[in-house]
């Protein structure tokens, strides 16, 4: 009679628990979405027809609504891919002696193989459209040579991680995801500190973006940053990126921003980029993930239960489409989020720089030689913008000028 009063209460433990883990995360998630941008902030509504000549906005739209098409049908036949290779990858484990965890790195290795090779067509033919309309000047040679390089990062990372996923799936069968979560947190910290010095081709900046950044770093009461310039070769949309934490704090600037823009310009990237750091993004961005990590390493671990767990090489093709659809699921969150922390950052450049013209200036720059739509179909916005659309940055900048009083 005594086990009823005990299950109760053991059922009632657990509901607390959930209850209190879910307030938890939404809390943590309410305060990493808190930003200076301020409240009640009434962006105008920027016609795109004042962005782009009529012309040029058709083009843009046509050209967009291509990739767009081509990123749907990618990811449709991804998730097909990865849905056969779960249903008939375990196959290959009576081929291999390399043991539990051996097989298992090894079917992930194959499965992100497969997966890099159903994905090159649809890659192709991106770059194919960017060239037709001189978005980009990569050759097809150097895009599939940088292509493969990239793969074999991603091969590194699988490895990486099924190595701690299967090892500590050994000991603690279902339960690794909660030690697991935590060292996929300690590998995105890592990451993110050495990152400056995993973007290639960096030279030395000239000395006046030097002593610009220097400047608004000072402004925006931060310490010293690195600036560095990324060399393209001019096949690349004109860009900047900030990266590193602490003493490895760095912004790196295309070659192509200082080629295409006029000094005005580039000091609002420098500010937004600087505004990445004294904001803290980066931080907050690991944090961010490591919201999403847990609970991703939960399910992950709940539906390969069926497979014996992660302990078994047979689970890993499973896993590998369980990853990708929860990363799938959850973009319109991950976007939104990147695009709360980029809209900050413009607001911060403006209120370093106070020159919003400059600020309209870049955006519709940006959207003139990148062919970006400025107000992108709602869907689309969703699931694949990371940054603000070119029409509310426009309006923001207005905005900021409109509060000041000019």
């Amino acid at each position: 009679m005594a086990r009823r009063p005990t299950r109760a209460l053991l059922l009632g433990a657990l509901f607390l628990l959930a209850v209190g883990l879910v307030a938890g995360w939404s809390l943590s998630a309410w305060a990493l979405w808190q930003t200076e941008v301020p409240d009640g902030l009434d962006p105008l509504t920027v016609p795109d027809s004042e962005i782009l000549s009529p012309d040029l906005l058709d083009e843009a739209r046509s050209y967009e609504t291509f990739l767009r098409v081509l990123f749907l049908v990618s990811l449709v036949v991804v998730i097909v891919a990865l849905a056969l290779y779960a249903r008939f990858g375990g196959r290959f484990v009576r081929e291999s002696a390399a043991g539990r965890i051996g097989t298992g790195m090894l079917l992930g290795m194959l499965g992100l193989a497969f997966l890099w090779i159903v994905d090159i067509p649809f890659g192709l033919a991106a770059l194919w459209w960017e060239r037709r309309h001189d978005v980009s000047e990569l050759d097809y040679g150097t895009w599939l040579a940088e292509n493969w390089l990239a793969l074999g990062g991603e091969f590194l990372f699988v490895c990486l991680a099924l190595l701690v996923v299967m090892g500590l799936a050994g000991p603690l069968r279902d339960w690794w995801w909660i030690p697991g979560g935590a060292v996929f947190v300690a590998l995105a910290l890592l990451f993110t500190f050495v990152s400056p010095y995993l973007l290639p081709a960096q030279v030395d900046a000239p000395p006046d973006v030097v002593a610009e950044t220097r400047s608004l770093a000072e402004e925006q009461d931060v310490g010293e940053i690195d600036v560095r310039v990324a060399d393209v070769d001019s096949y690349e949309s004109p860009n900047a990126a900030a990266a590193g934490l602490g003493p490895t704090r760095r912004i790196v600037v295309w070659d192509t921003l200082l080629e295409s823009f006029g000094d005005d310009e580039v000091r609002v990237v420098l500010a937004h980029e600087v505004g990445h750091h004294s904001r803290e993004h980066l931080w907050k961005s690991v944090a961010w993930y490591a919201l999403f990590a847990f609970p991703g390493a939960f399910l992950i671990a709940w539906t390969t239960r069926r497979r014996g767990g992660m302990r078994e090489p047979t689970a890993v093709p499973l896993a590998l489409l369980v990853f990708v659809a929860l990363q799938t699921v959850a973009l319109p969150a991950q976007n939104a989020i990147t695009r709360n922390l980029e809209a900050e950052a413009d607001w911060v450049a403006l209120e370093t720089t106070e020159d919003p013209d400059a600020a309209r200036d870049l955006f519709a720059g940006f959207s003139e030689q990148g062919l970006i739509d400025p107000s992108p179909p709602t869907w689309a916005y969703a699931l694949m913008e990371t940054h603000p659309a070119i029409a509310e940055r426009i309006a923001m900048a207005e905005a900021w000028e409109l509060r000041a009083g000019r």
